[in-house]
């Protein structure tokens, strides 16, 4: 039994990871200094299951492997980015028992770690840009996306229940 749990929660993740790289082909603006990916709503999902992690860094990493013109360096700083954000969250539900708290703490995660992906548009453009300018744009797209998701993902987990 225990084996088929594992199997379950790893095609889970797999299936989040394809859903993630599918919603931020769909987006107009995956790229660059304005960022609405749609796919950023399933980052919600360790609100609700923190096994659930993985499938949304795999999407992250296989997206910015894929189709990043960074390549590498948006691996590694798109990955980073969502597995920091996502451990904190997932490290500090266990002692926030308000899933709309946790809601709100898991969007003031991701649109301050935007900080990361700035810093990396920053250093690898050939024209500068300001710092400030960019994160304020990352930040930004990331809180409108993550608020306008979160009561959907609210909503769908309370038919669906994602920690299952």
């Amino acid at each position: 039994m225990a084996t088929s749990k594992k199997t379950k929660v790893l095609v889970l993740n797999g299936i989040i990871a394809a859903m993630y790289v599918a919603l931020s082909l769909v987006s107009p603006f995956s790229q660059g200094i304005i960022q609405f990916r749609i796919s950023e709503s399933l980052n919600h999902l360790v609100v609700f299951n923190k096994k659930l992690m993985w499938g949304v860094v795999g999407g992250v990493v296989l997206y910015n492997l894929l189709f990043s013109e960074l390549v590498w360096l948006d691996v590694l700083f798109g990955g980073g980015q969502t597995f920091l954000a996502l451990g904190l969250t997932a490290l500090l539900t266990r002692y926030v028992p308000n899933v709309k708290i946790r809601l709100a703490m898991n969007t003031l995660f991701f649109t301050i770690s935007m900080v990361l992906i700035a810093w990396m548009i920053v250093i690898t453009t050939e024209v500068p840009i300001p710092f400030w300018a960019t994160y304020g744009s990352l930040a930004l797209s990331e809180l409108i996306i993550m608020t306008l998701s979160a009561p959907i993902m609210y909503y769908v987990n309370k038919k669906i229940d994602f920690s299952k």
